[in-house]
C-alpha cells in the first residue's frame, strides 16, 4: 500500500512538472501572437543634389526676402462711452525696400483711407509710418519709416520694357497674414489694362499665374535674375484664379522717383486739346488711326512746337493737325495720347508724328510740367 501511495505521488509530481512545462511553452507561443512588433525607423534614403532650378529658386528667395515687408494699417473709431478716438486694424498688404533712406513702395489700395501704418521688416521689427506718399492713379504710394540703414535692404530693381510671355516669375509677399511667401508662375500677358476699384485704370500691367492671394497687393513680382519687374496689385474674385497683375517696374520707377522727391507726381501736359467723337469721325472718314487737335492751349508745349487746331477753311472743309504717334508709339485715342505723355518727364524732348495737310511730318515737343 505504501509502494501504491509512493507511485501516485510520482506520478502526480511528473504530471505536475509535464503540465507547467507545457503551460510556459503554450504561453511563449501565445505572446509571440499577441506582442506588437519591434518598432524600428526605416532606414532614409539620401537625396542627393538639388536639381539646378530648384537652387535658382532657392538662392532668390534668400536673397530677395529680406527687401520684403509685411504692412498693417489702422483706422480712427470713436469710443461713444468714452468719446475717445482709437486705433483699430484696418487692413494687411505687403510691400517692399525701396532704398536705404527708409523708403517702402506698396499699393495705394492697401493705405487708402487709413490713419496710420506700421511695417514689419524681414527681421520681424516693426516701424510706423512717419510719411505717406501716394498716387491713386497709379495704384502706388511710398511709406517712410525711421529704421537703421543696417536693416534696411533696398530690393534690386529692373525693367520691364523688354520682358517677353513665358519668362518665369517669381512673387513674394504675405497673403492672408502668412509670413514671407513665395510663389512661381511666368508672364501669361503683357499691355493688359486693368480697372482697379478707385475707377483709375492701370496701363500696360503684366497678367501672371504665379498665385496673388489677398494680403500679396503691394508685394514684388521678380524676374529669375531676382530683379524687381513689377508691383502685385490685383486679382480677379476674392481668390487667385490663375489671373493676377502688376504694375510694370518702368511705370514704378519713375512713380515712385517722383513721390519721394516731390511727395506728389507731376504729370506733363501737352496743350492738346481734343474731343473722342470728333476725332473718330475724322479718322475714320480718312481710313487712319490718329488724334485730331481740336483746340491748342496758348503758351503750352504744343503751341511751342508748332501744332495746328482744327480750323473750318472758306470752303467748309476742316484743316488742322493729326497726331499719329507720340515718342515713336502710335496713338488712336485721347487714352492712347494721355497714357504717350505721362511716360514723358519735364523738360524731355518728344517727337511727335503729325499729318498736316495729307503730309506726315515730324515736330517737337518739350513736355512740361502744367503750372502748380
Amino acid at each position: 500500500m505504501a509502494k501504491d501511495s509512493r507511485i501516485s505521488v510520482s506520478s502526480l509530481l511528473l504530471l505536475l512538472t509535464i503540465f507547467l512545462l507545457l503551460g510556459y511553452q503554450i504561453s511563449k507561443w501565445t505572446a509571440g501572437l499577441f506582442r506588437s512588433p519591434a518598432l524600428e525607423e526605416r532606414i532614409v534614403t539620401a537625396r542627393g543634389n538639388l536639381a539646378d532650378d530648384e537652387k535658382t529658386t532657392i538662392s532668390l528667395f534668400k536673397n530677395a526676402s529680406p527687401s520684403v515687408v509685411y504692412i498693417t494699417t489702422v483706422t480712427e473709431r470713436v469710443d461713444f462711452r468714452t468719446l475717445n478716438v482709437l486705433q483699430v486694424p484696418k487692413g494687411t498688404g505687403s510691400g517692399f525696400v525701396w532704398d536705404d533712406a527708409g523708403n517702402i513702395v506698396t499699393n495705394y489700395h492697401v493705405v487708402e483711407g487709413t490713419a496710420g501704418a506700421r511695417v514689419t521688416l524681414s527681421n520681424h521689427k516693426t516701424y510706423p509710418a512717419t510719411n505717406v506718399w501716394a498716387s491713386p492713379e497709379d495704384d502706388l504710394a511710398v511709406v517712410r519709416i525711421n529704421a537703421p540703414r543696417e536693416e534696411l535692404i533696398p530690393i534690386v530693381v529692373g525693367s520691364s520694357s523688354d520682358l517677353q510671355v513665358g519668362q518665369k516669375v517669381f512673387a513674394i509677399g504675405d497673403p492672408f497674414g502668412l509670413d514671407q511667401t513665395l510663389t512661381t508662375g511666368i508672364v501669361s500677358a503683357l499691355g493688359r489694362t486693368i480697372e482697379p476699384s478707385n475707377g483709375h485704370p492701370i496701363f500696360n500691367a503684366i497678367q501672371t499665374d504665379a498665385a496673388i492671394n489677398p494680403g500679396n497687393s503691394g508685394g514684388p513680382l521678380l524676374d529669375s535674375a531676382g530683379r524687381l519687374i513689377g508691383v502685385n496689385t490685383a486679382i480677379f474674385g476674392e481668390t487667385n484664379a490663375g489671373i493676377g497683375f502688376a504694375i510694370p517696374v518702368d511705370t514704378v520707377n519713375r512713380i515712385v522717383s517722383q513721390l519721394i522727391a516731390n511727395g506728389k507726381v507731376v504729370r506733363p501736359d501737352s496743350g492738346i486739346r481734343t474731343s473722342e467723337a470728333f476725332s473718330r469721325s475724322i479718322t475714320r472718314r480718312l481710313g487712319i488711326t490718329g488724334v485730331v487737335v481740336l483746340e491748342v492751349e496758348p503758351g503750352s508745349p504744343a503751341e511751342k512746337a508748332g501744332l495746328r487746331p482744327t480750323r473750318r477753311l472758306s470752303n467748309g472743309t476742316l484743316s488742322g493737325d493729326i497726331v499719329l504717334s507720340v515718342g515713336g508709339t502710335r496713338v488712336d485715342s485721347i487714352e492712347d495720347l494721355n497714357r504717350a505723355f505721362e511716360t514723358c518727364k519735364p523738360g524731355q524732348k518728344v517727337p511727335l508724328d503729325v499729318l498736316r495737310n495729307g503730309k506726315q511730318q515730324t515736330l517737337e515737343l518739350e513736355a512740361t510740367a502744367p503750372p502748380r
